[in-house]
């Protein structure tokens, strides 16, 4: 395979990949980002109990999103380099040390917004746990001596449905980075 053509094949590559990794991610992250929105509003409303330990969750689901907006970002880059890939002015293409590291920001942007979303859901996770074992048994009759905030509600499901979207969209990043590396890494025959 000659030298042009392989370029050639890498540049399509990022273009394709790229364009994948961003759809996904944005869809997904556009679902995080209304569903927090709205969980967010919710609780300022108050149409729901002050739930302290969906604040926290919430918290790491933004912070996390806003690491998924980054990986939007270098989905986009990665399709605008594919096209600098295939410029016909070897100036204009980005050099291979240049494009590794992009790529190698991404998965560590990913990792990041992995770390921050899982923490997110597990403290979710931990208030429902606790709010479910503490709640008074079927048939006790005390359901209506109960702190509303002591009860499991859909304001904390919408949190850990938003970190499992975030999760998701960055895993779509970092598999697409990471196959990127690869065929950007592997000897060219």
């Amino acid at each position: 395979m000659s030298e042009s053509s392989s370029l050639r094949a890498i540049a399509q590559t990022f273009r394709l990949t790229g364009w994948i990794s961003f759809w996904i991610q944005l869809v997904l992250g556009v679902v995080s980002g209304g569903i927090l929105l709205f969980a967010v509003l919710s609780q300022r409303s108050g149409s729901t109990s002050n739930n302290p330990g969906t604040g926290f969750g919430a918290f790491f689901a933004v912070a996390g999103l806003i690491a998924l907006g980054v990986g939007i970002y270098l989905a986009f880059r990665y399709t605008q380099l594919g096209n600098r890939l295939e410029s016909s002015n070897p100036n204009n293409r980005p050099r291979k040390v240049e494009t590794l590291q992009v790529v190698r920001f991404a998965v560590m942007v990913h990792l990041v917004g992995m770390l921050l979303t899982l923490l997110g859901a597990q403290a979710t996770v931990g208030i429902l746990l606790t709010k479910s074992l503490t709640l008074p048994q079927v048939g006790t009759g005390v359901y209506t001596q109960i702190d509303p905030s002591r009860i499991i509600q859909s304001l904390d499901i919408f949190v850990v449905q938003a970190n499992t979207n975030t999760v998701s969209a960055h895993f779509a990043g970092l598999v697409a980075s990471i196959w990127l590396l690869q065929r950007i890494s592997k000897p060219q025959s």
